[in-house]
Order: structure tokens, then sequence, then C-alpha cells
């Protein structure tokens, strides 16, 4: 399970995310879009070195290798501004790499330099009120083909909705505005883990 942090900065946050290392995640995706350089570099400082093997970079990737993170993130506009080549040199440079799709189309034209993509919104957005696809994920996932990139689930995952976005066909799901938007991130993240371990 997959988590993304607030795109804002929110109260005790580099607390709580230690803290949901310490409960078992895995993956957490420092989505921070509108952080400066020095915004970005003072937040990953913070972070214990023990954890940082388990962040993945949305921005500011030259950032990296200073931070020991070995994951970086492209957006869609990112991927179809970087060149095949250059995908391929973070890759021989050992960096684990993912992207953001919208379209099954998209992902199937993906390059297997990407070990997985973010597909959604599944459900409607918790942390974007309104943000809904038109997509019939259940059946677009029946269609694919690519099996080199796994398919991650975002969008308006909540503990009731990861088994059927599992049953989509999805590899795993990414949570957000079901963690931050919760008044016991913890204790959520902890009930969402069980039932992703239990499918």
């Amino acid at each position: 399970m997959i988590l993304i942090s607030n795109p804002t900065p929110i109260e005790n946050e580099i607390n709580l995310i230690h803290q949901l290392f310490k409960e078992g995640l895995q993956l957490f995706h420092v989505r921070k879009p509108d952080f400066s350089t020095a915004e970005m570099k003072a937040f990953l400082s913070e972070i214990k070195s023990d954890y940082r093997q388990n962040l993945v970079l949305h921005s500011h990737h030259q950032l990296a290798e200073t931070f020991g993170i070995n994951r970086i993130h492209f957006t869609e506009k990112m991927r179809a501004e970087t060149s095949e080549e250059c995908l391929k040199k973070w890759k021989e440079r050992g960096y684990k790499l993912s992207t953001s799709i919208h379209s099954m189309t998209d992902f199937e034209k993906l390059s297997d330099v990407f070990d997985y993509a973010f597909f959604g919104p599944v459900f409607e957005s918790i942390s974007k009120p309104n943000y809904i696809s038109d997509i019939d994920f259940e059946k677009e996932l029946k269609q694919r083909n690519n099996n080199k990139t796994a398919l991650i689930a975002v969008g308006g995952i909540t503990s009731e909705r990861i088994k059927t976005a599992l049953k989509y066909g999805f590899e795993d799901v990414a949570l957000l505005g079901t963690i931050w938007n919760s008044n016991n991130p913890i204790e959520n993240y902890k009930l969402c883990q069980q039932i992703a371990l239990s499918y």
C-alpha cells in the first residue's frame, strides 16, 4: 500500500510520517507541488535517514541523490517532456520510476522503464471534491495488455473501497485524502493496511 503526502504542509506532519513508517508503511510519495527547492530540502532533511529509501520524489528530482532517495515519480506532464533516453539513464543509475496516467491507452503506450503507474481517480476524490472519472475501470482493466508495469488505484480510496479496487484488477492502492483528512490518520492507515493485506 502506498501513501501520498498531503500537497500542503499539515500540523505534526513529520511525526505522523515517522509513525506511519513504524506501522509498516512501505512507500511514501512526497508530492508537494508548491514547494521551492529550499522548502523541499528542509522537509526531506527532517525525515529520518532510515526511511529515505522508502520515499518517492514527485518534484526536485535533483535532490534524490543528496538524500539517498532511489525512487522518483513523473507526473503526466513531466513524462511527456522527458525523453526515453533520459528515463533510461535514471533507470541505469539504479532508480525505480513511477508515473501517473489517466487512460488505458496511455498505460498501454508506457515505456517499460516504469515500475508502476497511478491510474485514477477510480472513485470520487476525497482531496479534490467533484473530481471523478467516467472510466469503467473494471471493464478497462480486463482489456489490459501491459503487464510489465503495475497499476495502482488512486482517487477516493477509503477502507471500504480497497477491496473493490483490487477486484477491478489493480495491483495495489494509493491513499491520500482518507488519511490526511481523517481525525486519526494512524488508526485509519492501520485499518486500510489490514484490509489490503487480507485481500
